[in-house]
C-alpha cells in the first residue's frame, strides 16, 4: 500500500509542478501601415444585389502591392463572392457594415484544400489566405457566409412549422426523408464515403457531380504568420466557421460567432496544426463544437506532424455548441502547451471535451485548465472519450446507439493518448453526468488532475480505464440513487477530499478485475448508506482508504 501511496503521490506533483512551471508562449502581433483603400474607389455598390467579388478583390490587391495597409469596408451590405487576403491588408469593416456572401454556388470554384484532417477537394472558401503575412480582419461589422443555401439539415432538429417551410423552399429529401438537401448534387454526394478526399482515381467531373456537398468553411487561413481577428461577427458559415491551418502568431479577440444550433459541422473556432496563438474575449454561439484543437487526421495527421501548441484561451463564453472547449478528435498531429482560463459554458452538450478514436494516434498532453463555468450542461461536464464514432454528443429523440465493443488491441503509431491534463477551478451548475473518462484497455487516460471543483449533475464520475487519475477537493452533488462514482479496470486512482450528498445509497462502485491502487483519502465514507460495492471481479484489494 505504501509502494501505491507514493506513486499516486510522484504523479500529483509531477502534474502540479507541470502545470505551475510551464511557460506561457508569446505571440508575435501585426503591425499596418495607415494608408486607407476604400472599396468604393474600386467600384463597389452597397446595395445588396450587386456582386462585388472583383472590386474588394481589387482592392486588397492594390493595398497589398503598395506595401499593405487598410482596406476599408464602410457601412453598408456588401455582397460578395470569395475574398482572398493578401500579405499587409488588414480588412476593416466599418460598424453596421455587413459582408453578405452570395448563394449562388457557382461563384465558389472547386479548390484543393484540406477538410477534417484529411486534403479534400472544396468549394473555395467564402474568406481565405494562403502563405501570407501580416493579415487581419478587424472592425465593427458582419461577416455572413450564407450557409442556409449550403447546409443540410436533419428534421428532428427543427419543428414542424419550420420543417415544411423548409421543405416548401425547394431542395431535396434524403430516402428516409429525414433529411434535407440544397440540391441533388449535395444529396449524391451524401451517399458516397468522403467523396471530397483527393485521390488519383477521382478526377474533375466526379467533384463536380457532388460539388454541393463539398461545403466551405467560411475562414480558412492556411500557413501564414500574424494573423488578427479582431471586433468583428462571423456568422452563418456553410461549414466550419474559423479555421487556422498549419499558421502561427494568431490573436483572436473580440469577435463573436455565431451559427443556428443545428447547423450541420457548424464548429465555431478550429485551430489546426496552428502554433502561437491567443484566443480572448470572444463570444461563441453555434451549432457544433465551440472552440476546437485540431492536427490532422489519421495517417496523413501523423505523417504532417504539426501538433497545435503553445495556445491561449481566457475570458471567452460559449453557448449552444456541442463542446465548449474541444480537442479532438482529428488530433493524430497531437496537442500541447495549451491554457484555457476563465470561460463560461452554457446550454452546451458537453463543457470539456477530449474526443478521439483507435486509428487517429497522436498524443494530447501538457493542457491546463482553470477556472471554468458552467450551467445547464445537457451531457457531460468533462469528458474523456477514446471511443469517439463521429455522432452528435446528445442521442436524437428515438436514436438507439450500442456500446462499443471493448478488446484490447497492440499498441501502434495509431494508438492516441491523452496524459498529463490538469483541470482547476470548475463550477458546474447542472449537468446529466459531471465526469466521463473512458480510456482503452491498451492505453488508458492517463495522469489527469481534477481538483477544487463544484459539480451539480444527475450523475457523479464514470471512469473506465483511468489510469494515475486525481480527484481532489470535488463536490459532485448527484439527483440519482445510483452510486455517486463508478470506477470500471482502472489504477492508480485518487480520490482526495470527495464532497457528495449525505444520504447517498451508495459512494463508490468498483468493478472489473483489473481495477487497484484506489485510494480514498479524508473524505467522509460513513455519509452514504453503503460505502463501497464491488462487481464484475472487482475485490476489496483494490481500495484502501485513510482519514
Amino acid at each position: 500500500m505504501k509502494k501505491t501511496f507514493s506513486v499516486l503521490l510522484v504523479l500529483l506533483v509531477h502534474t502540479t509542478l507541470l502545470a505551475q512551471s510551464a511557460k506561457k508562449p508569446v505571440i508575435q502581433t501585426t503591425s499596418f501601415k495607415k494608408d486607407t483603400f476604400n472599396i468604393l474607389k474600386y467600384g463597389a455598390i452597397a446595395d445588396g444585389y450587386t456582386l462585388n467579388t472583383k472590386s474588394i478583390n481589387n482592392a486588397i490587391d492594390a493595398c497589398s502591392k503598395a506595401g499593405g495597409g487598410v482596406v476599408l469596408v464602410p457601412t453598408g451590405l456588401w455582397v460578395t463572392g470569395p475574398v482572398v487576403l493578401k500579405s499587409n491588408v488588414n480588412l476593416h469593416l466599418q460598424k453596421n457594415a455587413m459582408l453578405q456572401f452570395s448563394k449562388d454556388f457557382a461563384q465558389y470554384p472547386l479548390v484543393e484544400g484540406n477538410w477534417e484532417g484529411l486534403p479534400q477537394m472544396r468549394n473555395q472558401s467564402p474568406i481565405s489566405a494562403t502563405g501570407a503575412t501580416n493579415i487581419a480582419i478587424t472592425g465593427f461589422g458582419i461577416i455572413d457566409g450564407a450557409g442556409e443555401a449550403w447546409r443540410m439539415v436533419k428534421r428532428d432538429k427543427l419543428s414542424e412549422s419550420n420543417w415544411k417551410k423548409l421543405v416548401a423552399s425547394g431542395g431535396v429529401l434524403s430516402d428516409d426523408k429525414k433529411t434535407w438537401y440544397p440540391s441533388e448534387s449535395s444529396l449524391k454526394g451524401s451517399k458516397l464515403k468522403n467523396p471530397g478526399q483527393i485521390s488519383p482515381e477521382k478526377n474533375m467531373a466526379f467533384y463536380q457531380e457532388v460539388k454541393d456537398f463539398l461545403r466551405p468553411n467560411l475562414l480558412v487561413i492556411t500557413k501564414s504568420n500574424r494573423i488578427l481577428l479582431e471586433g468583428v461577427t462571423f456568422q452563418n458559415s456553410p461549414a466550419w466557421c474559423l479555421h487556422p491551418l498549419m499558421s502561427e502568431n494568431i490573436t483572436i479577440r473580440n469577435i463573436s460567432v455565431k451559427n443556428p444550433w443545428y447547423a450541420q459541422n457548424g464548429d465555431g473556432l478550429d485551430l489546426e496544426s496552428c502554433s502561437n496563438v491567443l484566443v480572448e474575449n470572444s463570444v461563441f454561439d453555434v451549432g457544433d463544437d465551440g472552440i476546437c484543437i485540431k492536427s490532422g487526421r489519421d495517417e496523413e495527421g501523423r505523417k504532417r506532424a504539426m501538433p497545435t501548441k503553445n495556445v491561449i484561451v481566457r475570458n471567452c463564453t460559449v453557448y449552444a455548441a456541442h463542446g465548449g472547449f474541444v480537442i479532438g478528435s482529428e488530433m493524430s498531429g497531437g496537442a500541447n502547451n495549451i491554457w484555457v482560463d476563465n470561460c463560461t459554458f452554457i446550454g452546451t452538450d458537453i463543457g470539456l471535451r477530449f474526443k478521439t478514436t483507435r486509428g487517429r494516434g497522436g498524443i494530447v498532453e501538457n493542457i491546463f485548465i482553470n477556472n471554468i463555468f458552467m450551467k445547464d450542461i445537457i451531457g457531460e461536464a468533462i469528458l474523456f472519450d477514446m471511443y469517439y464514432a463521429a455522432q452528435d454528443p446528445i442521442a436524437l429523440t428515438g436514436e438507439k446507439r450500442e456500446p462499443p465493443k471493448v478488446q484490447e488491441l497492440p499498441v501502434s503509431a495509431e494508438t492516441p493518448q491523452f496524459r498529463n491534463i490538469y483541470i482547476n477551478n470548475v463550477v458546474a451548475n447542472g449537468a446529466e453526468k459531471a465526469i466521463f473518462v473512458r480510456g482503452l484497455p491498451e492505453m488508458n487516460v492517463k495522469n489527469i488532475v481534477m481538483q477544487n471543483m463544484v459539480i451539480q449533475a444527475k450523475h457523479g464520475l464514470d471512469m473506465t480505464e483511468g489510469s494515475g487519475i486525481t480527484l481532489k477537493n470535488v463536490k459532485v452533488y448527484t439527483q440519482q440513487t445510483d452510486p455517486v462514482l463508478n470506477i470500471h479496470n482502472s489504477k492508480n486512482i485518487v480520490l482526495e477530499n470527495i464532497t457528495y450528498n449525505q444520504g447517498a445509497e451508495l459512494l463508490l462502485n468498483v468493478s472489473g478485475a483489473k481495477s487497484k491502487g484506489i485510494q480514498v483519502l479524508r473524505t467522509d465514507m460513513k455519509g452514504a448508506k453503503k460505502a463501497i460495492d464491488f462487481t464484475y471481479g472487482a475485490t476489496d484489494a483494490a481500495v484502501s482508504s485513510k482519514k
